[in-house]
């Protein structure tokens, strides 16, 4: 059975900042984004474990796919048989802010 997808508030927003930045410059290429982002993060539905360990907490739990120049930073949550999108990171800002 497939986990389920959660979008933090941070995430949705950290997306709705690039989404806006790109879309300042081309509007198709934000969309193409999105749908490629997208794309990316619904393997994880059922591929939990896909994505490597974010090196900077060493947590088995606390995972991320690269979606360059994007870190999309994830927690797995078995007891609930969830996925949390927990932050669309840029690459430079160097670690993640995870709350």
């Amino acid at each position: 059975m497939a986990f389920k997808l959660i979008w933090s508030p941070n995430a949705g927003l950290d997306l709705n900042d690039i989404v806006t930045f790109i879309a300042e410059d081309s509007p198709s290429a934000a969309e193409r984004f999105v749908r490629s982002l997208f794309q990316s993060v619904e393997r994880l539905a059922d591929f939990p474990e896909s994505g490597r360990i974010v090196p900077e907490f060493d947590d088995p739990v606390i995972r991320e796919i690269i979606h360059k120049p994007f870190r999309v930073v994830y927690r797995i949550r078995n007891s609930q048989h969830s996925v949390e999108i927990v932050r669309v990171w840029h690459a430079a800002r160097g670690v993640p802010e995870i709350r």
